[in-house]
């Protein structure tokens, strides 16, 4: 049932993992209706469900329309998707690849085919919340982060805006995801069997987050090696930069720090401690710790992959989008 001033909002892909959650989060949440959820993931022996597919934008709600639309759609086709809400004034998440690329010879490279909808590339703002909040409070379209970018960006884009990032030494991300990584579907390798007392790098140089890294950290070359963690659920990244010099773990602390001081969904650890995974997991928080280790500084981050680095972080973006509390729905 509506509440008064409620905004109504939609979610395609809600059978998805990225879906579920996102449809529990707007459930709970005070501010926001769940008035049209669909799906249209084929069934397990191969037939679309016509029931779960989605009718055109415009003839929901008898053409009154959603306020704002959530697209948790594979990358490829959400862009049309996003087009076709905008163009019914929905504001519009889009949780796909298709948008967090700006440059389309990079994307189309990424992704080995021709962009769907190249006109909204310059539209969509990236929607990392702690770095681009002012843009994204004016937005009609959000590019959600990956959620390996989510966890690596967080904890090196203040420094390489602060300028400690030594020029010409590259960023060296080793990244571990929990399965769910891999989406509702999985595959082979993401099996029990082949996940218990495992542990594996996979996509290792050429992973689609590592050009989205890349574009949005800028600078220095970023090496990005993901890895298969025998987990459900939950990101860890230990990223190795090397800093100006004269520069070390007591300066990158500082500047996250300072960044991070108010922000209600990212705590800088205090020196010597780190994060654990278990501490975000089923939460909208990432957790900063820094050390030192020889010449390296040592970023650590962990995040929950289906909520800061997917659901959790759509819902605080409609949240700024609609000037409603930030935090509302994800406390």
């Amino acid at each position: 049932m509506s509440r008064t001033n409620q905004k109504r909002v939609g979610v395609l892909g809600a059978r998805g993992l990225a879906g579920q959650e996102l449809s529990l989060l707007l459930m709970r949440h005070p501010g926001l209706e769940l008035a049209h959820c669909w799906s249209v993931r084929k069934e397990s022996q191969g037939q679309e469900n016509p029931v779960s597919g989605a009718p055109p934008i415009e003839s929901w709600n008898g053409g009154a329309g959603v306020d704002a639309v959530f697209l948790a759609t594979p990358h490829g086709k959400s862009a049309a998707l996003a087009a076709e809400a905008l163009d019914q004034g929905a504001l519009v998440i889009d949780l796909s690849g298709d948008l967090r690329i700006r440059n389309q010879v990079l994307w189309e490279q990424t992704y080995a085919q021709a962009h769907p909808c190249p006109g909204l590339l310059d539209m969509a703002i990236y929607g990392l919340t702690e770095i681009n909040r002012e843009q994204i409070q004016n937005a009609q379209l959000i590019a959600n982060p990956g959620c390996y970018p989510t966890s690596i960006l967080l904890g090196t884009q203040p420094l390489q805006a602060a300028g400690l990032l030594q020029e010409g030494a590259a960023v060296i991300s080793d990244s571990k995801s929990g399965v769910s990584g891999a989406g509702a579907a999985g595959n082979a390798t993401t099996h029990y069997g082949e996940v218990h007392e495992n542990f594996r790098a996979y996509g290792v140089g050429d992973h689609r987050h590592g050009p989205e890294i890349q574009e949005h950290l800028g600078g220095p070359e970023v090496i990005f090696v993901p890895h298969l963690l025998p987990c459900y659920r939950g990101i860890l990244s230990t990223m190795y930069v090397q800093l100006v010099e004269g520069s070390g773990a007591p300066e990158a602390h500082r500047a996250l720090a300072q960044k991070y001081e108010h922000e209600p969904f990212v705590q800088v650890l205090d020196p010597g401690q780190q994060p654990s995974l278990r501490a975000v997991q089923n939460t909208n928080q990432c957790h900063l710790g820094i050390a030192q280790a020889g010449s390296q500084v040592v970023i650590t981050s962990v995040i929950d992959n289906l909520q800061k680095g997917a659901a959790g972080q759509a819902v605080q973006n409609l949240n700024l989008m609609l000037g409603l509390p930030e935090t509302e729905g994800l406390s």
